[in-house]
């Protein structure tokens, strides 16, 4: 059954699971000062970092070329009082530009990254897509597609709070756009 379950959604911005591991984020940003096409590259992590520092302890990112990255984000371990280990992704991110179109492409790197404590778990993301859609000079549509292991098992409650984070980060973004 592939039925769409909302798990957040407010202030434009909606935050749903699609079916089993597989969620979606969208929203629009708009900005009458600037033509935000030229701000999305790959600096838009290192701002989510920096705008997000109560969440992330760490990111590296290793800039391959102009349109490819390795990066790695050590989430703060925020439920290490629940007993559960601290989480960091490494990914390979590829930027590709279609028309109307900027595409960010994602997969979990298999190796694990120097720099990361040893007790900490990787979170597999089987395949993440940003499609950011312009829809003017002064607007654009964000959509987040994630989809994690077949094989991780996600608490219903584990699930609330991620989504609660994840609008959180988001929305500090959307705001500090809009605000440029």
């Amino acid at each position: 059954m592939n039925e769409t379950n909302i798990l957040y959604s407010k202030e434009g911005l909606n935050f749903e699971k699609i079916s089993k591991n597989n969620y979606n984020l969208n929203f629009n940003v708009s900005n009458k000062n600037i033509i935000l096409e030229k701000i999305i590259d790959i600096n838009l992590i290192k701002l989510i970092y920096d705008l997000n520092n109560d969440i992330y302890e760490k990111i590296i990112i290793d800039k391959l070329n102009e349109n490819e990255s390795k990066v790695v984000i050590l989430i703060k371990n925020l439920f290490e009082d629940l007993g559960f280990s601290q989480k960091f992704y490494y990914v390979h991110i590829k930027k590709i530009e279609d028309n109307n179109k900027i595409i960010f492409l994602s997969n979990s790197l298999k190796e694990r990254p120097e720099g990361i404590p040893d007790d900490s778990e990787k979170i597999i993301i089987e395949k993440m897509t940003c499609e950011c859609i312009i829809l003017n000079p002064h607007e654009i549509r964000f959509n987040l597609y994630v989809t994690l292991d077949e094989k991780s098992i996600i608490p219903l409650f584990i699930e609330k709070i991620v989504s609660l984070m994840i609008f959180k980060i988001f929305k500090r973004l959307k705001q500090f756009i809009e605000k440029l």
